[in-house]
């Protein structure tokens, strides 16, 4: 059975295999072993309360109960920009006119904003490549929409998502090649590196200060403005049924696009109910529900066969155990 638990610093290993497979533009996975081990450690404070609310960074591992493999990640960081600023580029549009030669001209610029500071964000969904069709994508990132309905008190109203931007066949962003490597003058390697590596003063230090025209950039640049990675389509999918819509945000890297949702309003959370729990026989052509606990420090959530009826839920033995859920206690349930 699959199922998504907290992560913890004992998962160093297998997040740095999954940082590995992500690949190129994957910025909140880098392929950088202190990072991710300080990620971990984060990740376990937040669940045990030991910082402060908003500083919180919940990282989700799914995990194969029979094998112990861990097959993907997720997270959720409960208020960002607050450390440092969250930058992104929001496209505009200015508009001229002359009166002396009867001609009016719509410009589309980029300019450099800080304007997500506060929000939630869910992020770092990433699998196995042979689990992205079995529908563990949907049970992880929905996941995180049941931890935020279990400790409501501790999320922003509102909530993002930033998507991968596009890359070509090359593996190359025509977005950076076109625009940000213009002012950063590193690989984009080091700089998408930079950005979890450091406190990101040089994003202060290099990006734009002026509104960037862009018609004055490469068509290739201007094209990938807000597209999404072959590999974040799907995850684009998810989001979009979720309630998520887009705006004029984009990343200041690779130009993918971002996402917002008000709390309140995204369907896993809206649809979840509160039950009590029971433990007897459930048939396998049961349909499925989403399954958490509402604690915290021992969150888990799976997509299980389960019986509602009225105010309680039937779960199978094994899977309860599995869940932590014992007789009489309260689950999440949503689907």
């Amino acid at each position: 059975m699959l199922f998504v638990r907290p992560a913890g610093p004992a998962d160093i290993e297998a997040l740095l295999e999954l940082a590995y497979l992500s690949g190129r533009g994957f910025t909140s996975l880098p392929e950088h072993r202190p990072t991710l081990a300080e990620r971990l450690d984060l990740s376990a404070a937040s669940f045990t309360g030991a910082i402060a609310p908003d500083e919180a960074w919940y990282t989700l591992m799914l995990e194969d109960s029979e094998t112990g493999r861990v097959e993907g990640i997720a997270s959720i960081r409960a208020s960002v920009g607050k450390l440092r600023p969250h930058f992104s580029f929001r496209v505009v549009s200015l508009t001229q006119y002359s009166s002396a030669t009867h001609t009016r001209f719509e410009h589309k610029a980029l300019v450099l904003v800080n304007e997500c500071d506060g929000f939630t964000e869910v992020g770092s969904l990433f699998l196995r490549p042979g689990k992205r069709q079995s529908g563990a994508g949907a049970l992880l990132a929905r996941s995180r929409y049941m931890l935020i309905a279990a400790h409501r008190a501790l999320f922003a109203d509102t909530v993002m998502a930033e998507l991968r931007g596009w890359f070509d066949e090359r593996d190359i962003s025509p977005f950076w090649e076109g625009i940000p490597a213009k002012f950063f003058r590193l690989p984009f390697e080091e700089a998408d590196q930079m950005i979890n590596c450091t406190d990101g003063q040089f994003i202060l230090d290099l990006a734009p200060r002026h509104p960037i025209y862009l018609e004055l950039v490469a068509a290739s640049a201007r094209e990938a403005i807000g597209q999404v990675h072959t590999h974040g389509r799907p995850a684009m999918a998810m989001l979009t049924q979720e309630g998520f819509e887009t705006s004029s945000l984009i990343d200041i890297f690779d130009g993918g696009p971002t996402v917002t949702c008000r709390r309140d309003q995204i369907r896993t959370i809206r649809e979840a109910r509160e039950l009590g729990v029971s433990h007897g026989p459930v048939p396998e052509d049961m349909p499925r529900r989403l399954v958490a606990g509402t604690g915290l420090a021992d969150f888990r959530a799976a997509l299980v066969p389960a019986l509602v009826d009225g105010d309680g839920i039937t779960l199978a033995g094994d899977t309860a155990q599995t869940l932590g859920l014992v007789m009489g206690t309260r689950a999440l349930v949503s689907g």
